[in-house]
């Protein structure tokens, strides 16, 4: 697993040909706990660190796209789920649509429904069950922020080229496929 720390990870703080070796900030907290524990295998936290400051960037870039139009990511996620499916779903498989709890997707779809975005239709045979679908303004919405939304990832991965995006996207699928196999039944 040591191999899985960089030669990015291992040289950072030091200078190459006399320039600084740039670092990201879980280059710096490697370091830091590879003086504290030098025993201890770190290769794990050089990944999982990593995902987690991308995924925390990743987020606050698109919360504040979607904030300008009064929307959180989790409920953009709602809008797509509604969209891309097409028709209606139950509350339970927008649930399983968007990796949210079903107490989440009520509060969201009681926020978007207020709004005028989607809409509840109560099942004609089990009074219990309701559909949820798309307002012509939910979809509207959801139509012109999709482009602006893929926009905005295109800017955010333009220091990366396509290759470099096609293996990265790999390697984030492999992963994914292992922790779904682990770990999808303690999720949702």
């Amino acid at each position: 697993m040591r191999a899985l720390i960089s030669a990015a990870d291992r040289l950072a703080g030091q200078t190459i040909e006399g320039k600084p070796v740039v670092e990201d900030v879980v280059a710096g907290v490697l370091r830091q706990w590879q003086r504290v524990h030098p025993e201890i295998d770190l290769g794990p936290m050089a990944v999982i660190g990593r995902l987690n400051r991308c995924s925390a960037l990743l987020r606050q870039a698109s919360d504040a796209l979607l904030g300008e139009e009064g929307l959180t990511r989790p409920e953009f996620d709602i809008l797509g789920a509604l969209r891309r499916v097409g028709g209606e779903l139950t509350p339970s498989r927008l649930a399983k649509e968007t990796f949210a709890s079903g107490a989440a997707v009520t509060k969201r779809v009681k926020v978007l429904e207020s709004d005028g975005l989607v809409s509840r239709r109560l099942d004609e045979r089990d009074r219990r069950v309701c559909h949820l679908s798309l307002t012509d303004k939910g979809r509207e919405l959801i139509d012109r922020l999709l482009p602006e939304q893929l926009a905005l990832e295109v800017t955010l991965l333009s220091g990366l080229g396509d290759d470099r995006q096609a293996e990265l996207a790999d390697a984030l699928g492999e992963l994914l496929v292992t922790l779904e196999g682990r770990l999808g039944g303690l999720i949702g």
